[in-house]
């Protein structure tokens, strides 16, 4: 009888610990998917820093108070990727705190050299692949550590904010492209300024397009750091998150001075980079052949939340805290976020947010279920369970 890739997933105690550690995860009898692969950053990390050089960390107590202990996650509990794992019967779930490109990268080392001594075939691994579900939520840390700090970083300068969540959208990362536009500005003896702010797209991605042909390292950089690589190694059901408003994190408002709402201009960033992120998605559908594109809208879900909490949550009355950090300090638990042994708030369940940036398990909870119904969901063109059984 012919080996298929669940059997040779879950055959044996030894290949399971291989799995864990190479964030393999499978439930023979029940998953949706053999398999789900994460690409992001520490709003789905379950603890892959921990074993990585980084200042941001979350293995210490009270992070994980809910689990019982610490575990890396950045947060009381569980991530919005533990949950939607758990609703898809997946059995464990990884991300990771490593830049993109480099993800990608130990992603295509995985499958060269160590998936095939695992699942022998190559056919037998493409449809390991091909039925698995890859994730990428990225983008955040570029607003959130990025951009609206000009004091720490120059791309503000250098970027309107339409071509930054450009830049993003089509790289994946900043790799200092808005420095390509800084040097063309400064070459035609025009102010930046003048430059970014009052000229048309069109010369913009005119000027850009000539630096580009120019450095070919650049445009290899561009492809190999986008979903396009993703799939040409094996992924073809990808899910693509959008991203939530920054502006209303515990961190943005301790560094702002209203007194209600959020902070709109970093919003209004946010959303940006969400409008050029769903014709993406519709392209790549339409120019790789085989694939499957969903784009998740965690934004409207998110900001909903933030503005009337009573009607979100566990509790029968929902939320009651939607801007105020669980575990964190200064204004808004803010100013710096969570640290080693730290009081947290008591009724946790009723925070919408965690620490400076990231949510409770409670929200998270929310966030994943919203793309899993097959209507009313936040998930588009289909949901998050039809494209695990695709």
């Amino acid at each position: 009888m012919e080996t298929s890739f669940r059997d040779c997933l879950c055959s044996s105690p030894g290949k399971a610990m291989l799995l864990v550690f190479m964030a393999f995860f499978c439930n023979s009898d029940t998953a949706a998917a053999p398999a789900m692969f994460i690409f992001g950053g520490s709003l789905v990390d379950n603890g892959n820093n921990n074993f990585i050089p980084s200042i941001a960390k979350a293995n210490y107590f009270p992070y994980g108070i809910d689990l019982g202990a610490p575990t890396g996650r950045f947060c009381n509990g569980l991530t919005m990727i533990d949950l939607a794992g758990n609703s898809l019967a997946l059995l464990l779930v990884l991300g990771s705190r490593i830049p993109f490109d480099k993800q990608i990268k130990l992603f295509a080392e995985t499958v060269s050299e160590q998936l095939p001594i695992m699942i022998p075939g190559a056919e037998v691994l493409f449809e390991f692949l091909s039925s698995s579900l890859f994730i990428i939520n990225v983008g955040s840390n570029d607003y959130i550590n990025n951009y609206p700090l000009p004091e720490l970083y120059p791309s503000s300068s250098t970027c309107s904010g339409k071509h930054f969540a450009k830049l993003l959208i089509h790289q994946e990362q900043v790799v200092s492209s808005c420095f390509y536009i800084t040097l063309i500005a400064e070459e035609k003896g025009v102010p930046l300024n003048s430059k970014i702010h009052n000229s048309s797209e069109a010369d913009v991605i005119q000027d850009s397009s000539k630096s580009l042909a120019i450095n070919n390292q650049f445009m290899d950089l561009q492809s190999s750091g986008s979903p396009q690589t993703i799939y040409s190694i094996g992924a073809r059901k990808i899910l693509l998150a959008g991203l939530g408003p920054l502006g209303c994190t515990p961190s943005q408002l301790s560094m702002s001075y209203i007194t209600s709402g959020c902070v709109n201009h970093v919003n209004e960033l946010v959303i940006q980079f969400n409008q050029f992120l769903i014709p993406a998605m519709v392209r790549l559908n339409s120019t790789l052949p085989g694939s499957f594109f969903v784009h998740q809208n965690n934004y409207d879900t998110f900001f909903n939340m933030i503005q009337t909490p009573s009607k979100y949550g566990g509790l029968p009355s929902g939320f009651s805290v939607s801007k105020q950090a669980c575990c964190g300090n200064g204004r808004s638990g803010g100013q710096l976020t969570c640290l080693p042994l730290q009081n947290t708030c008591s009724a946790r369940d009723r925070y919408i947010f965690w620490d400076s940036f990231h949510p409770t398990q409670a929200a998270n909870a929310i966030i994943a279920r919203k793309c899993l119904p097959l209507t009313d969901g936040e998930c588009f063109p289909i949901s998050g369970n039809q494209l695990a059984e695709l």
